[in-house]
């Protein structure tokens, strides 16, 4: 009894207990009786619930669970469970006076009398509304996060453990990688790199790198789950817990394939166009230099045949000239493949069957590179045809063949001959322009070539023959002759793989004829006595226009001599009486096909010859004029004068 009474006056004793709940504001602190009644409420439950203490005494404690929860039993199960277990603990949805919800730690103890008999319930509750809504934010920040890692396909974002096993993979994994994520997780991630880099021990520098500087970056090959290789942007950074502990590697992978692939081909048009532009450059100097080369053989040439008619027969100065016109013929030749490799060269295209041409110089090639040589031809049963000069194109492919022999160490070996169709897309390697072509191929089993040697293979006067064995202007020819006509020579080769050097052609229609292209009719060569000429020889090279107006004087005919076109009409306007113009193409202010023009107007049945030293007539000019090639020798200008007047 005495113990009862010493409970009941701590009870209703206002002292520090009472000072204790009455204070705490951060905790709603109130007794239930058994059924769940509130029988007290402190300053810390109105301010979480909204009630004040006369709202809320005798109202059950239900109401400030959802209706939900009230309809499910919850409040009563908590009481039981209180009673039953001697402590209820939970967090969940409560609800305010004003309707609004909030996330409560709810405690609630039984409260016995010193016999054990329940007298009603503590009840303690705590606000954690904002710890909930910062979880919350916390868990949609790493959901969000999840979802933005996993939707990421151009980017490979995974981690790797500690011993570098892949623990996570995302959908731009399975992209660049192919793998799936139950084919990758848990296998180390060293089976992405390269043969050769395992080997070298680069996995595990990456991770070695990435922990000692807290970052590893680095470009280099990667291999997928096919086998395939790509180029990739790599970067791996470590990942530590709040004390510093390593606990694995966040790894991200970027596939730069089509970036690099996009820079070498920016690098070949690049080294293409500068090779071009190089090959273009050197084609104008040489193109000048024959050209005035041309103009000068053309004097010596004919100014010697003129001292070889007139010398007495010394067969000690008869043979020093002869000597000195086989030089000049040489030269002569020599300007020729210098005009071919500056595309300067007079061609006359026709539509050539291939496979023709090449059986037809069967013989000539079989003679010309020796019976250790085995020459095999491949080519398809049907065959467009190409449009070519036949003569340059025999040449070219002779002079590959040549080329291909002397290749071969030893002089024993095989040359194939082959050709084949192919239709050129847009941004071709070898810059050739959209269209169908003929690739005419010589392949050798030769030494070949380094890149070095390749590299300058096509360049006038580049040679690996030594000395006395090649004037370097081979390729340089076949080179000017393939882009002349319309097309390209390419050449592949590798040192010890022997060598194929691709001249490709444009292809024509079978029924299609070299029909209603603009070309100078060439003076035949005939032998006609012809009466004595009134002739004006028009040229701005002294030396030539000497050496023309001597051989035709020496011919018989009369000869009137001007240095420029605007000299040569003011001779026209004074003698009514010349019979033939000859006049060079290539003059200051006034070119050949322009005097031409000048005068057609005031006499257009005055016969005209036309002397060039290389096709420089501009496109569609020139038409039906009879031309005379420079170097010209005496009887080569008596037959194309012949051959006009008629």
């Amino acid at each position: 009894m005495k113990q009862v009474e010493r409970f009941a006056t701590s009870l209703t004793d206002d002292g520090r207990y009472r000072l204790l709940v009455e204070s705490v504001t951060d905790y709603a602190i109130y007794m239930l009786d058994i059924d769940g009644r509130v029988t007290s409420w402190n300053p810390g439950a109105q301010r979480f619930k909204g009630y004040t203490e006369q709202e809320i005494l005798g109202s059950h404690f239900s109401r400030f669970y959802s209706e939900e929860e009230r309809r499910a039993g919850v409040p009563a199960q908590a009481l039981e469970t209180a009673a039953r277990e001697g402590r209820f603990e939970k967090e969940g949805w409560r609800v305010r006076k004003d309707g609004s919800r909030f996330w409560a730690h709810v405690v609630i103890d039984p409260i016995r009398d010193p016999s054990g008999g329940l007298m009603g319930f503590a009840k303690i509750t705590r606000d954690l509304t904002e710890r909930k809504q910062a979880e919350e934010t916390l868990r949609r920040s790493h959901e969000q996060f999840r979802i933005l890692v996993e939707g990421v396909t151009d980017y490979a974002i995974y981690m790797l453990d500690p011993e570098g096993r892949v623990s996570s993979w995302n959908a731009g994994a399975r992209r660049i990688k192919g793998y799936l994520p139950e084919e990758i997780i848990g296998h180390h991630f060293s089976r992405f790199y390269t043969e050769e880099d395992r080997a070298n021990g680069e996995p595990r520098r990456a991770l070695e790198t990435a922990i000692r500087e807290g970052k590893f970056e680095k470009e280099g090959w990667r291999v997928r789950k096919d086998g395939r290789r790509f180029w990739a942007h790599v970067v791996i950074d470590p990942i530590r817990d709040p004390a510093g502990g390593l606990i694995g590697f966040a790894k991200i992978t970027r596939d730069l394939t089509e970036r690099q692939e996009g820079q070498r081909a920016l690098e070949l048009a690049r080294e293409a166009l500068f090779q071009s532009q190089k090959m273009d450059a050197i084609g104008q100097l040489t193109g000048g230099i024959a050209h005035d080369f041309n103009n000068l053989l053309t004097a010596v040439l004919g100014s010697l045949e003129l001292v070889r008619r007139r010398l007495p027969e010394d067969p000690r100065i008869t043979g020093l000239v002869d000597n000195a016109v086989q030089a000049a013929q040489r030269g002569a030749s020599l300007t020729q493949r210098m005009l071919a490799f500056a595309r300067r060269q007079d061609l006359k295209p026709e539509s050539i069957d291939l496979p023709d041409l090449v059986r037809g110089m069967t013989d000539l090639l079989q003679r010309s590179l020796g019976p250790s040589i085995e020459i095999e031809t491949r080519f398809p049963l049907v065959l467009a045809r190409v449009q070519a000069d036949a003569n340059q194109l025999e040449m070219a492919l002779l002079n590959l063949a040549v080329n291909a022999r002397d290749a071969i160490v030893g002089g024993n070996g095989r040359i194939v001959i082959s050709a084949r169709a192919e239709t050129v897309d847009p941004g071709h390697a070898a810059g050739l322009k959209p269209g169908r072509y003929i690739c005419l191929g010589v392949t050798d089993n030769g030494e070949g070539m380094d890149d070095a040697t390749l590299a300058h293979a096509m360049e006038p006067f580049f040679t690996t023959k030594g000395v006395g064995k090649g004037t370097g202007l081979g390729l340089s020819m076949i080179h000017g002759l393939a882009a002349q006509s319309g097309g390209q020579l390419v050449l592949k080769s590798r040192k010890g793989e022997g060598t194929t050097a691709e001249l490709w052609l444009p292809a024509v229609a079978a029924e299609v004829e070299a029909a209603g292209r603009d070309q100078l009719v060439e003076a035949p060569a005939v032998a006609t006595a012809m009466r004595p000429l009134a002739v004006l020889a028009v040229d701005d090279d002294l030396l030539v226009l000497m050496n023309t107006a001597a051989m035709l004087e020496d011919l018989g005919h009369k000869v009137f001599q001007a240095v420029s076109g605007k000299k040569a009409l003011e001779i026209l306007s004074r003698e009514k009486h010349v019979d033939l113009v000859i006049v060079d193409q290539a003059m200051p202010q006034m070119t050949g096909t322009q005097l031409i023009e000048a005068i057609r107007i005031d006499r257009p049945d005055l016969p005209i010859l036309l002397a060039t030293g290389y096709a420089e007539l501009p496109a569609g000019m020139g038409v039906g004029i009879p031309k005379l090639s420079k170097p010209f020798s005496q009887q080569h200008l008596a037959d194309a004068v012949a051959a006009t007047m008629r």
